[in-house]
């Protein structure tokens, strides 16, 4: 028998692998903001979901998503007969990622109706982005199509016709992979991304009442999908935004034939590789007129804010695994006689991940709860929620970039291979700051938030509302007062758009951790909101040896809540 001489780890075991670890149970945090932003009822119904799906997460789903990654769905033209029928062959392993989040957990469906997962009635917003948020550390790829169907039954429950919404709105919400109609939304033009007033696919009037699409479109995720929203220029429209409306387009018609519009190629792509992107060409196909003629574009944004949303939730997820990854490695891997988390640089370069993962996550709650507000009515809420959405969107978007990246290094080679988790985080997380417009789009949109929804005003009530009157956090409330200054300043000045934007995101998720801190009793939540003004608002620089937020930071990343319990 032979014995190993005492010393650090060697060989295999010198690499930690977190494989088979409950990512919902290596965030206990995640389990005390579900009960803080949902009716107590339902936390505690979707709990043993949530463990389950944490479960998932990090052993069985993570294998799939790096499966399909690996083999990226293909495109058929013809069947081996030579019939001209297309059709996207899909690994397997999407096809499982599909039955557990369309299926299982009823991700698409679960804010449309009674049901899912034992629910009796719809769910909040916070439950499914919750949900998401644990699915998307393993698989960004599938969370497209799970948003846009959301999103595309959302916006057609809002503005279609009653008798389009009652043939299609079954299909959408089922958690039958067979009966199921994906969604998928096609804007994306060669001349034609973000000004969609340059749009050129044409839509021509039919007897019957639908409507006939000509032209391609540039970019379009999920093209197979069972149903489309297209935006179209109408044929004797007026010029500009206008004459560009909002249609639907199944992809087969009602009589059961497939409709006329034919998938060009598939996007051979940086990131997502799971999920087909394509380039699709209408060849006249049939699509039916949704809400007002000339309100396409604003019809259409209300999905495009939805999938916007979604965006931040999924790059709030990404981050919290890439720190996953980073703690894990980080308390088990020695070298040079120490822990790297015991290492001054290595404290420093993980509270640069955590800090904006924390932030992510409380504007994603934050966000949910006001889209909650806004559904129901209340006075202010959709102000709130036009402010919100882009600014989560645009900052963790961008963050999430960082922060993976980041990761990626606390691993060193290993992170680089592509056996690992890093490498597809990475890839996955620079989409987020492209698709549902680029940050210089996004960062403008905050504007037009405040200008044409008078966005401003209510974000500082709602910050100083979580404020109170500044009480542990009393730097928030000036800080408060330059971020909105600088927004109002933008106005007139565009270029110091994408500033106003993180300084506004940096003051309200300070101030929403720390109303989550005064509520739950934890006084490190409230150091995390004290560390963000601090590191990414004012000019101190809160890590610098001298500052006693480096000893509070060193608690920070031996917190055992941080450190997750070991691989199942």
């Amino acid at each position: 028998m032979h014995l190993r001489p005492p010393g650090p780890p060697a060989g295999a075991e010198a690499i930690p692998d977190s494989h088979g670890l409950n990512l919902f149970r290596a965030d206990p945090m995640l389990g005390r903001l579900a009960s803080l932003y949902l009716p107590a009822d339902l936390a505690a119904h979707l709990a043993p979901r949530l463990d389950r799906l944490g479960g998932l997460a990090g052993g069985a789903l993570d294998a799939l998503a790096m499966a399909a990654d690996r083999n990226p769905p293909v495109l058929r033209h013809r069947t081996r007969r030579g019939e001209d029928a297309q059709s996207i062959d899909y690994h397997p392993a999407y096809r499982e990622m599909e039955r557990l989040a369309f299926g299982e957990f009823g991700l698409a469906a679960l804010s449309h109706r009674g049901g899912v997962l034992g629910w009796q009635a719809p769910m909040p917003p916070a439950a499914k982005y919750l949900l998401t948020y644990l699915f998307v550390q393993a698989e960004f790829g599938l969370c497209c199509p799970v948003s846009m169907t959301d999103s595309l039954t959302r916006t057609l429950r809002k503005f279609g016709d009653p008798a389009l919404v009652a043939r299609y709105l079954p299909a959408l919400t089922s958690q039958d992979l067979d009966t199921l109609h994906q969604g998928a939304m096609f804007m994306t033009e060669q001349g034609a991304g973000s000004d969609i007033a340059a749009t050129v696919v044409r839509a021509a009037p039919r007897e019957d009442g639908s409507w006939a699409l000509s032209g391609d479109k540039w970019f379009c995720s999920n093209p197979d999908a069972g149903l489309a929203m297209v935006l179209a220029r109408r044929e004797g429209g007026p010029p500009g935004l206008k004459g560009v409306s909002l249609f639907l387009l199944p992809r087969d018609l009602p009589d059961g034939t497939p409709n006329h519009h034919r998938i060009v190629r598939l996007k051979d792509k940086l990131g997502t590789r799971s999920m087909a992107s394509g380039e699709v060409s209408m060849n006249g196909a049939i699509a039916w007129l949704v809400g007002e003629p000339e309100a396409g574009f604003r019809q259409m944004a209300d999905m495009v804010n939805n999938s916007r949303l979604s965006n931040g939730v999924r790059a709030a997820g990404m981050m919290r695994r890439a720190v996953t990854e980073a703690l894990f490695i980080a308390h088990r891997r020695v070298a040079f006689g120490q822990r790297l988390v015991e290492m001054p640089l290595m404290q420093r370069q993980l509270a640069k991940m955590l800090l904006p993962m924390e932030q992510a996550r409380s504007m994603v709650f934050q966000a949910a709860e006001a889209l909650r507000r806004a559904d129901a009515g209340e006075e202010g809420a959709y102000a709130l929620l036009r402010i919100l959405t882009p600014l989560l969107k645009f900052r963790a978007c961008r963050d999430a970039r960082k922060v993976t990246g980041d990761a990626m290094e606390v691993r060193g080679g290993c992170g680089y291979i592509e056996e690992w988790s890093d490498a597809r985080l990475l890839r996955d997380a620079h989409l987020g700051s492209i698709w549902e417009g680029t940050s210089n789009i996004v960062a403008l949109d905050v504007l037009r938030a405040a200008a044409r929804e008078g966005s401003l005003p209510v974000l500082r009530a709602h910050v100083q509302g979580l404020l109170g009157n500044g009480g542990s956090l009393p730097e928030a409330l000036p800080a408060l007062d330059r971020a909105l200054a600088l927004a109002e300043a933008a106005q007139s000045d565009p270029a110091l758009a994408r500033q106003a934007a993180s300084a506004l995101y940096h003051v309200t998720s300070a101030a929403s951790l720390a109303w989550e801190a005064a509520r739950l009793g934890e006084p490190s939540r409230q150091e995390i909101a004290r560390l963000v003004l601090r590191h990414r608002v004012l000019p101190r620089d809160p890590l610098d040896p001298a500052s006693p937020d480096a000893a509070t930071l060193r608690g920070l990343l031996n917190d055992p809540g941080a450190t997750m319990g070991e691989t199942a």
